[in-house]
């Protein structure tokens, strides 16, 4: 509790320090490590200045996806505690522990829409629901395993099965993304059906492994905290590998 009210501080005391309309400074290394703790993905501007190219469409771009922290450093001590040498802007990502450097010397031509762009599909949370935009953060993250909630937005089991799954997800970083598939929108039946499921059959939840292209159900049940932690336990020990795949002609579940 007090090292969370202490990052806490750290990142209020960087915003205080800032004038109306800019970003906030990062001015040390404590400082950047509070920022990128304080939320599930945060974006850093590591610029010159506010003169620098990308400083501007960097703001604009914070404006646009405001449910994303983006801060701006100066300070060349801490570039390199993060390997960066030149102008870069960086998303950091708890899910998968990721770093994402966007280097603007090797960009031809950077614009707001650009940046927006890069940050919005780049945006994987410890829960992150399947939408076209995610979909290519998704799968080109270095982390191939998904444990996917298969369930219908508006239906009572929605919020508490959210919030279950997002809060067992910490403990699989690196080895899984938890990623919400809503039954209820019609482009996602074709995720179902390759699962050999459908919408009235939902909440369900699966396991894609994208390095072997296989994939499993939960046997049909309580959607509980230890089921869901002892099937993706079940995976990692490789105890899945002789069970039948789901699908529409192997419906054969764990």
């Amino acid at each position: 509790m007090l090292t969370a009210l202490f990052l806490a501080f750290l990142v209020s005391s960087v915003f205080a320090t800032n004038k109306d309309g800019a970003l906030p400074r990062l001015n040390d290394i404590s400082a950047a490590e509070a920022f990128i703790d304080s939320a599930e993905v945060v974006v850093i501007g590591f610029l010159e200045g506010e003169e620098s190219p990308g400083y501007e469409e960097l703001t604009a771009a914070a404006k646009r996806v405001d449910s994303v922290p983006v801060a701006i450093c100066t300070v060349k001590e801490v570039w390199a505690h993060y390997q960066l040498s030149s102008d870069t802007i960086t998303l950091f990502r708890k899910a998968d522990n990721h770093q994402d450097n966007l280097v603007l010397s090797e960009v031809k031509k950077l614009e707001t829409d650009g940046l927006v762009n890069f940050i919005s599909i780049n945006v994987i949370r410890y829960i992150t629901e399947y939408t076209q935009v995610t979909a290519v953060g998704l799968f080109n993250s270095e982390v191939k395993s998904h444990l996917l909630l298969f369930v219908n937005k508006g239906t009572k089991e929605f919020t508490e099965l959210k919030e279950r799954l997002e809060a067992l997800a910490p403990e699989f970083t690196g080895k899984f993304l938890f990623v919400l598939i809503n039954g209820a929108v019609k482009s996602n039946s074709r995720s179902l059906a390759y699962f050999g499921i459908k919408s009235q059959d939902l909440p369900r939840v699966g396991i894609y492994d994208g390095d072997s292209d296989m994939k499993w159900l939960l046997p049909a049940g309580e959607i509980s905290t230890e089921r869901v932690r002892e099937f993706c336990q079940s995976f990692l020990g490789g105890e899945l590998k002789d069970v039948k795949q789901a699908g529409a002609e192997a419906k054969t579940e764990l």
